[in-house]
């Protein structure tokens, strides 16, 4: 009664209020519903993709069941028939393998063990003597023990007998004629040129920490701690200084240089805590038939340690989207920087496994694919001979316009259309952001859409620090990257780094010239 006698009360402009009022409440809750349901889209795909990064494998290979390249509006609808495109047979010829078991290499020795027959056996029934008719082999690989022993120089002294090297007074003092001592790396100490090749490329190359080889050599005898090993680092990574110059002036001598980053624990910093993460840095480049990997530690991820890198040199310089090499670069005109494909492929793969546009996310991956295709069938000819590199440069960029110009119309649509919160908008907006240098690769021969080659040099270090973890202090982490770039940069140039490294280690103590030096770079050294 109360209710309808307020009702019949009022008026028809309060209604009319009390009505408008209604409608801002109704469009209020509507709005916080359309942001609370956009939330837990986003979250959902969070969360998502981290079950993904978890538990399903993290290769970037195209999916079999993955669609061709088609029309946007089809990828969302699921249905429609792909563009009809012209197609060309393409033949080759492969080695077909035998069956069977693979032979061992034939630079191994061999040691030929004869299983024959008792001679009292090599005589028939009949009396008559056997023939031999043919033979079976069979091949092991035999893996003994290393020969461990210590070499004892000896360095006779001599003297004469009758005037002691004096005159025949005898007041001249006695001379006494020995032979220069041997020049060694590592001057007293009990490590040769073999051991420390052997334990460097153990740690830097099989990721092998010192503590676990202080048990091998326990186990054969050789008392050797992981603090001597740690030593004998330090020690060797200072000596190498000249040589790790070297290469970065080769570095710097070719049209592009690849950078990329990771984080490293190293302790007792100066003003810094423990748990706080520094930097390793990695370049790559050189001109051709002398490439080079660069590797270098810093506290901090300031752009200022990037100077180092590029001071000095012109070109293209090709990195991942982090701004720090932006301001690196700015008023460098020199130096043109270049994109990478394979981060902005990353995101629109996490878009696909993970979000709610998987369909969309999939038609940027099928463009940035189309690139790849074109840059690898096109380098393969280059390979071969079958194109120069000018041929090269106008095919490329004549294939890839096309593509390029209906990639960029993609995301000028979606980048309207999709949240940038989500995933595929992530991937959409860092593609646009950096399409000017995205595409900047098609200038250079030498460079690829992505800078997955800079990557690849770096996991070396980034698997070898599961096992070690952390440097105790700022110069492990210096002669580290001085030993990594030796060793990373001989395995470019063809080399075996345990042979290069003993090598390198026994001609060091002749090295007094600055062309000794020069002749030990890997491209220069004969084995």
């Amino acid at each position: 009664m109360l209710i309808a006698d307020a009702r019949k009360k009022m008026s028809f402009s309060d209604l009319g209020t009390l009505v408008e009022n209604q409608k801002k409440e109704i469009n209020k809750l509507e709005n916080t519903i359309k942001r609370l349901e956009f939330k837990n889209i986003v979250l959902q795909e969070k969360y998502d993709l981290l079950l993904y990064k978890r538990f399903v494998r993290s290769s970037e290979i195209p999916d079999k069941t993955q669609p061709e390249l088609f029309d946007e509006a089809q990828a969302e609808s699921g249905t429609g028939k792909q563009d009809e495109r012209e197609t060309e047979t393409i033949t080759y010829q492969r080695n077909k393998h035998k069956a069977g078991r693979k032979p061992l290499p034939e630079n191994l020795t061999r040691e030929e063990r004869i299983n024959d027959l008792p001679e009292e056996e090599k005589t028939c029934g009949c009396g008559r003597r056997l023939e031999r008719i043919g033979e079976d082999v069979n091949e092991k690989l035999i893996i003994e023990e290393p020969r461990i022993y210590v070499e004892r120089t000896v360095t006779p002294k001599y003297v004469c007998p009758c005037c002691k090297g004096g005159k025949e007074d005898g007041d001249a003092p006695c001379v006494i004629k020995q032979a220069q001592a041997v020049p060694s790396i590592l001057p007293g100490s009990i490590a040769s040129p073999g051991v420390l090749a052997r334990i460097f490329t153990a740690k830097f190359e099989e990721r092998l920490p010192y503590s676990r080889q202080e048990k091998q050599f326990e186990r054969i005898g050789a008392g050797v701690s992981r603090q001597d090993m740690a030593n004998w680092q330090g020690k060797t990574g200072i000596i190498l200084i000249s040589l790790y110059v070297l290469l970065k002036q080769t570095l710097k001598e070719g049209k592009a240089l690849r950078m990329d980053e990771t984080t490293v624990q190293v302790m007792g910093e100066e003003d810094r805590k423990d748990t706080q993460k520094s930097y390793m840095r990695l370049a790559r480049g050189g001109p051709p038939g002398k490439p080079v990997v660069i590797y270098k530690y810093s506290n901090s991820r300031k752009a200022g340690n990037i100077d180092e890198f590029i001071e000095g040199f012109r070109g293209y310089l090709q990195t991942d989207g982090y701004a720090g090499y932006d301001s690196a670069v700015r008023g460098r005109e020199d130096i043109i920087h270049v994109g990478c494909f394979a981060h902005a492929r990353r995101k629109f793969i996490e878009g696909q496994k993970a979000g709610v546009q998987a369909k969309s996310a999939a038609v940027g991956i099928n463009y940035i694919k189309q690139l790849y295709d074109i840059d690898g069938e096109l380098r393969e000819k280059l390979r071969r001979d079958e194109v120069d590199e000018n041929n090269f440069l106008t095919q490329r960029k004549e294939r890839t316009e096309a593509v390029l110009g209906k990639f960029r119309k993609y995301l000028d649509k979606r980048i309207g259309e999709v949240p940038g919160e989500t995933l595929l908008g992530k991937a959409v907006s860092y593609t646009v952001n950096q399409w000017e240098k995205l595409t900047a690769y098609l200038e250079c021969a030498e460079l690829t859409p992505d800078n997955n080659i800079s990557e690849n040099a770096i996991r070396p270090f980034v698997v070898g620090r599961k096992n070690w973890l952390f440097y105790k202090i700022p110069v492990g982490a210096e002669t580290a990257c001085i030993l990594y770039s030796v060793i990373e940069t001989a395995k470019l140039n063809g080399l075996s780094p345990l042979k290069y490294l003993k090598t390198l280690f026994e001609r060091i103590p002749y090295a007094v010239s600055p062309d000794d030096w020069i002749a030990l770079l890997p491209w220069n050294i004969s084995l």
